[in-house]
C-alpha cells in the first residue's frame, strides 16, 4: 500500500530482487505473467466503469483453425462504451495474403457494430500492418515515434455504422 510518499524515491533492482524498504513499503519487479496483470485490469476496469457509467465491456475473441485443428489466425480485443478495440490480430505466415486477416477484422467489426459500437480502434507498429488497416478504412489518429527504436507505433480508427440489435 502506498503511504503518500513519492515513488520517484525508489530504485528498482534486478528481476525478482526484493527492494530494500525506503520509508514504508517495498517494490518488487517481476517479469513473469502472474495474477498481477489480471488484478490490475480488474481494478482499472472497475474504476473506468464507475467514472463513465459504461458497464458493457465484453471480450471480443475470434479464431480460425486450420485443417489439422491448429490455430491459423486469431483476433483478440474487446468492446466497451461504444468502441471496439483490436488488441492482437495474427495470421500464420503461410496464410497471409489470402484474405484471412481481412475476414477476421470484418467479423470483429460486424460484432462490434452489433454490440452498438460506432468505432473500432487499434495500434500497430510501422513494421507490422498499418497499410493493411488503411486499406480497410482505418485512418491514422496518432503515432509514437521511436517505439521501438527505428520504428513507430501507429494508432488507427475506423467509424462503424452501428447495427440494430
Amino acid at each position: 500500500m502506498l503511504t503518500g510518499r513519492s515513488l520517484h524515491r525508489y530504485v528498482l533492482g534486478r528481476v525478482g530482487e526484493r527492494i530494500k524498504p525506503m520509508d514504508d513499503f517495498r517494490i518488487q519487479l517481476t517479469e513473469t505473467d502472474d495474477p498481477l496483470r489480471d488484478r490490475l485490469h480488474e481494478e482499472i476496469n472497475r474504476f473506468n466503469e464507475d467514472v463513465t457509467g459504461f458497464r458493457d465491456g465484453r471480450p471480443l475473441n475470434l479464431r480460425i483453425n486450420g485443417e489439422t485443428g491448429g490455430l491459423m489466425a486469431g483476433l483478440t480485443g474487446w468492446t466497451w462504451g461504444g468502441t471496439g478495440y483490436v488488441d492482437v490480430l495474427w495470421v500464420q505466415e503461410q496464410s497471409r495474403g489470402a484474405g484471412v486477416g481481412g475476414s477476421l477484422l470484418a467479423a470483429a467489426e460486424g460484432e462490434a457494430a452489433a454490440r452498438g459500437c460506432t468505432q473500432m480502434v487499434l495500434s500497430t507498429h510501422s513494421f507490422q500492418a498499418p497499410d493493411f488497416y488503411r486499406s480497410r478504412g482505418y485512418r491514422e489518429c496518432g503515432r509514437f515515434p521511436e517505439y521501438p527504436a527505428g520504428h513507430s507505433e501507429v494508432h488507427l480508427r475506423k467509424s462503424l455504422a452501428a447495427q440494430p440489435r
